[in-house]
């Protein structure tokens, strides 16, 4: 108490000067708070009768989870990273997500079937995208626009599209948003396909060329925001 009561006529002898005894009296005050602080927890544990060297390997332990939580907050972009590096190897179609220089970049790993699949979210629906570079638009299956809460028995299926299964009657519809990782677009038009008439929706160039740019190198498709 004596010497924070010494500390506090310093800051308030030091006037508008914003120095303290040599520092600058903001630094200078949280010091003096902590210091005090410290005292404060010091003497408490200390009173309990506790023995020092359990003291000692307590605090050493609090010190140690402190700095793990401290590291994991400075780091938290990287171990997102490596997350999504884990679960994209694991489950195909899952996003990795990484931050360069240049903005966000998005790489997915080629699934078993030879194809490239990307799992986005759809307004509140998670849905499995095929992305075909050969489809313009993308293009939603009848039981994923369903999914995404989209009231397919008002739309009107008057626009035809061609598909792997041949040719197809789609409706027009639009999602609040689709984001594929770390990339997000909002408030697109869609097309949804007939029922029966489409197996798996489509990220066509639609999507690809809102893209600054993506590259296929081997099994990685990498999309670049």
């Amino acid at each position: 108490m004596g010497i924070g009561g010494i500390g506090l006529i310093a800051l308030i002898a030091s006037g508008d000067t914003g120095t303290t005894l040599g520092f600058e009296s903001n630094t200078f005050g949280s010091a003096l708070v902590m210091a005090l602080w410290g005292v404060l927890i010091g003497a408490a544990v200390l009173n309990r009768g506790v023995r020092l060297g359990d003291t000692l390997k307590q605090s050493a332990i609090w010190a140690l989870i402190i700095l793990g939580l401290m590291a994991g907050y400075v780091f938290r972009y990287d171990l997102q990273d490596i997350a999504s590096r884990f679960t994209g190897g694991i489950v195909p179609g899952s996003p990795i997500t990484a931050q360069s220089a240049t903005g966000t970049e998005v790489t997915l790993i080629r699934s078993d079937n030879g194809h490239f699949e990307a799992v986005a979210g759809v307004n509140n629906a998670s849905i499995r995208f095929l992305v075909d570079t050969g489809a313009s638009a993308i293009v939603l299956s009848d039981a994923d626009a369903r999914e995404a809460g989209i009231d397919t028995s008002s739309l009107a299926y008057s626009i035809t599209t061609y598909t792997a299964n041949g040719t197809a009657q789609s409706a027009v519809a639009r999602i609040e948003s689709l984001y594929l990782g770390g990339i997000e677009r909002r408030n697109l038009r869609v097309l949804v396909s007939q029922p029966g008439r489409l197996g798996q929706s489509l990220l066509g160039q639609q999507f690809l060329e809102s893209l600054s740019s993506y590259e296929k190198r081997g099994d990685r498709l990498t999309l670049r925001d």
